[in-house]
């Protein structure tokens, strides 16, 4: 996975190096071809066999095995930690500052991150109710690194109104899971935070997005991992962009008509992914949907490959 780390000029000039290097992909032979969307077609050929071009990824076999859940259990889960997170916010806001977004400028900005991820109203509405009620507290963030199986690394976000509550559970799951607490620091520095967007491969193209992160300065466009028995619903293209540009690719992805999801404020994508055997694989999977269940857990992140 590679990272654009140049000025914004730097960038813009590798994502379009990127974008030239997909149209050469295809050396025409002496038929006609005509493309339209990154579809090719023969015209000396019957047109109903279309091959759809995409760029090459290495494939990994045998590697099914990796998904937390079903993809539908996996984005409604995604979504529910997303709400819950953004609810944690807005207590925490209401308490430290009061209800009025005037004077409130923490709250104002939880509003405004609420309403560029689409969060529902009615949860926002709710959690500034619930945070004057009594003996509701503000929430506190803590990040928590672990060590799973095969070398791989950790890091779980928790936002919680009960700390000893929370790092007794976390720890509990990670002993009973084969998982070992890390120092602080000693994870961390292996992942880097950005803004994503994440897209299912069946609603866009490559050069399509490529095309839309040059125009809105984003980072990188990461192809989706390729699986043996993988279907085209199940991989996502991930658009890596920051704070200050993410709501500029969001506006353009809406222009374009391209449905996507967000991500949950912001996301860590780890510098150097590990690769590691399937049994590992399982035994990782397995820690980090038991730590994914604890309320307390807004999100686990790994850098497996």
């Amino acid at each position: 996975m590679k990272f654009f780390r140049a000025c914004v000029r730097g960038r813009k000039w590798s994502l379009r190096k990127k974008l030239q290097a997909l149209t050469s992909r295809v050396s025409l032979s002496s038929s006609t071809f005509v493309r339209g969307k990154s579809l090719w077609f023969d015209a000396n050929r019957d047109n109903s066999q279309v091959r759809r071009i995409w760029s090459s990824t290495p494939v990994c076999m045998g590697r099914r095995s990796s998904k937390i859940a079903g993809r539908k259990g996996a984005q409604d889960a995604k979504k529910a930690k997303l709400y819950s997170r953004i609810g944690k916010e807005v207590v925490s806001a209401v308490k430290r500052g009061g209800p009025n977004v005037t004077s409130n400028s923490v709250l104002a900005a939880v509003l405004e991150k609420a309403k560029e991820l689409d969060v529902p109203k009615d949860i926002v509405e709710r959690n500034m109710k619930r945070a004057s009620e009594k003996g509701q507290e503000a929430y506190i963030e803590k990040v928590y690194e672990v060590y799973g199986y095969g070398g791989v690394s950790m890091v779980v976000e928790v936002s919680t109104d009960k700390i000893h509550r929370s790092v007794a559970k976390i720890r509990e799951v990670i002993k009973d899971y084969g998982g070992k607490m890390a120092d602080s620091g000693s994870v961390t520095f292996k992942f880097k935070r950005v803004r994503v967007v994440n897209i299912k491969a069946t609603n866009a193209d490559k050069d399509q997005l490529l095309a839309i992160a040059l125009d809105a300065g984003a980072e990188d466009v990461i192809d989706p991992p390729t699986y043996e028995d993988d279907t085209e619903e199940d991989r996502y293209y991930k658009i890596v962009g920051s704070s200050e540009n993410y709501s500029s690719i969001l506006s353009k992805l809406r222009e374009e008509g391209i449905d996507f999801e967000p991500d949950n404020g912001s996301e860590l994508l780890p510098n150097t992914p590990v690769e590691v055997d399937d049994e590992a694989m399982d035994l990782n999977k397995e820690l980090m949907s038991k730590l994914l269940e604890l309320d307390d857990v807004d999100a686990v992140y790994t850098d497996q490959k």
